[in-house]
């Protein structure tokens, strides 16, 4: 029998990487963490321990298109990235229109009481749940779960 696979989200900024991890059923999506960027070596790197940690199938990665549906520079950013995590571990790549995933996290720290502070150091993982979970429903949506 197969193993079965997870998903592991990403949302991608400059400065930090948020990452979301589905359950075995990808029925839910956790929050890891947030990983604040160094250098290209050291993000891969990390993306892949939890690729293995995880035992990840795909890699789900948020895109950021503009308002109006058309990919700009920070789709470019993105896409490059990600594919280069696809290239190094040999792992399935999607990616997920993200538009206003932050904002939905946002939102939902607020309405849980959560501290402006603390809202800032865990809104990039909040956007990765929001990204993985949209994905996960999306699959269900089309009858692939």
């Amino acid at each position: 029998m197969q193993k079965v696979k997870r998903y592991l989200a990403l949302d991608v900024g400059d400065k930090t990487i948020g990452v979301a991890v589905s359950d075995l059923l990808a029925l839910t999506a956790q929050g890891i963490t947030t990983i604040k960027r160094t250098s290209i070596k050291n993000d891969l790197k990390t993306i892949g321990d939890f690729i293995d940690q995880y035992e990840v199938g795909t890699i789900v990665v948020g895109l950021p298109k503009n308002m109006n549906g058309t990919e700009g520079e920070r789709c470019e950013f993105v896409r490059k990235f990600a594919n280069k995590v696809g290239n190094v571990y040999k792992i399935n790549v999607q990616f997920f229109d993200e538009r206003l995933s932050t904002v939905a996290a946002e939102k939902s720290l607020i309405s849980a009481d959560v501290s402006r502070r603390k809202r800032k150091a865990v809104i990039d993982k909040m956007a990765a749940v929001h990204i993985l979970q949209g994905f996960l429903d999306g699959l269900r949506l089309k009858g692939e779960f």
